[in-house]
């Protein structure tokens, strides 16, 4: 078997491309949380801090110089703070699905189908019961 032929039945697989879908609908999941956080939720907390924007935050070590044409270095830690926001969202959605998963897998299982022949034993029990009490 060539190589071609080999790399074209792993590409074609169905974890593969299963793997490849669950990539792209997670980046850009990231982009929607990106946004919500960047735009939605960092702005009021901001405010509520006095109108700080965390992703201004950093720790000089050295400033840059416009006439050298020399870049700003700095530890931006605000930046960082954002994306650990981004985390604590991303990980409580995750969560929350996995949870609503596990709760409709719980009532599927908790509903077991009773087996034909024991309906039917429970039906002669039921009227046996009947016939006593009469």
């Amino acid at each position: 078997m060539s190589l071609i032929s080999e790399f074209k039945t792993f590409a074609l697989r169905g974890n593969v491309v299963d793997l490849a879908v669950g990539v792209v609908i997670g980046a850009a999941f990231g982009k929607i949380v990106t946004a919500l956080v960047d735009n939605i939720i960092m702005p009021p907390i901001g405010y509520l801090i006095g109108g700080i924007d965390f992703s201004d935050w950093k720790w000089v070590l050295k400033a840059g110089d416009p006439t050298t044409k020399t870049a700003e270095v700095a530890v931006q830690y605000g930046v960082f703070i954002n994306v650990l926001i981004q985390f604590v969202i991303i990980a409580f959605a995750i969560f929350l699905v996995v949870k609503a998963i596990n709760r409709m897998t719980r009532r599927e299982a908790a509903a077991p189908v009773t087996p034909p022949d024991v309906v039917v034993l429970q039906e002669i029990r039921d009227l046996l019961k009947a016939d006593r009490q009469k």
